[in-house]
């Protein structure tokens, strides 16, 4: 019985894929469509991207056309194939400029740039590019109701940004780049002076400023030495009840003895 139903099944997949084959290679232009279609609702995505490619170019003028590239490009978006999805939604938003699938057709062009934004850790310039596009339906449609999904997104690609640049200052304290350290930890808090790091970035750069320091030639010590009690003088003011106090004060007391003065 079980060979009898795997046969059967194994017969309507040959029937299907014989039939389909037969409208794709025939010039039947509103059976393709319907067949699209029907595939489309079906999620067989793969395999309507093959006849909506072939009603577009038949007939880019018309309603099917304008549908058909549509389709075309959601239905690289449902495949996950982000590169083409966003392809195609920028250039229906272009052949169609009057189309009011528009407002969506932008937002999935946009979401399309999101999802090729890659791991942190990585090169950061599509995550650029995700975020400049989505600023860009913000800006046409600012009365939209996908608004705060796009804020929330815009969140997301920030903080992406934001954390790459807080684990340089990392990367570059655990391995001794004092003056990296010292320079990537000064953007960093210029860039986002409201992070959540900018404690630890701020502990980061009073330790490589004084790294730095005892490190230089003797020429450049003093100015350093006086650069690295400025910005231990401004941490105390910042964060008077800082978690990295005690390692603070600990430099603040070597600091202080280069300076030729005593602390509390």
């Amino acid at each position: 019985m079980k060979k009898i139903i795997i046969g059967f099944v194994l017969f309507a997949v040959l029937l299907s894929c014989s039939g389909y084959n037969k409208v794709v290679k025939g010039d039947n232009y509103q059976e393709k469509f319907d067949l699209a279609n029907k595939l489309f609702e079906e999620k067989d995505f793969d395999r309507c991207i093959v006849l909506y490619e072939q009603i577009y170019q038949h007939s880019p003028k018309t309603g099917e056309g304008e549908l058909a590239y549509y389709r075309l490009a959601k239905s690289y978006y449902e495949i996950e194939d982000f590169y083409m999805s966003g392809y195609y939604f920028s250039q229906y938003i272009q052949r169609y400029p009057y189309s009011q699938k528009n407002e969506e057709a932008h937002f999935l062009m946009a979401l399309s740039s999101v999802k090729n934004s890659p791991e942190y850790s990585l090169d950061q310039t599509e995550t650029e590019g995700a975020i400049n596009t989505v600023q860009q339906f913000i800006d046409r449609y600012p009365n939209s109701s996908l608004i705060d999904s796009c804020n929330r997104v815009m969140d997301r690609l920030r903080f992406k940004l934001e954390y790459k640049e807080y684990d340089h200052v990392k990367l570059y304290d655990k391995t001794e780049n004092y003056r990296a350290a010292l320079t990537a930890g000064e953007i960093f808090l210029e860039k986002y002076s409201k992070s959540k790091f900018c404690e630890e970035i701020y502990y980061l750069t009073i330790k490589n400023s004084y790294l730095l320091t005892i490190n230089s030639i003797e020429s450049k010590k003093i100015e350093r030495i006086e650069k690295t009690w400025e910005r231990m003088l401004n941490f105390a003011i910042l964060y008077p009840q800082s978690n990295f106090k005690k390692e603070v004060k600990a430099i603040e007391d070597k600091v202080s003895e280069l300076r030729g003065t005593k602390t509390d």
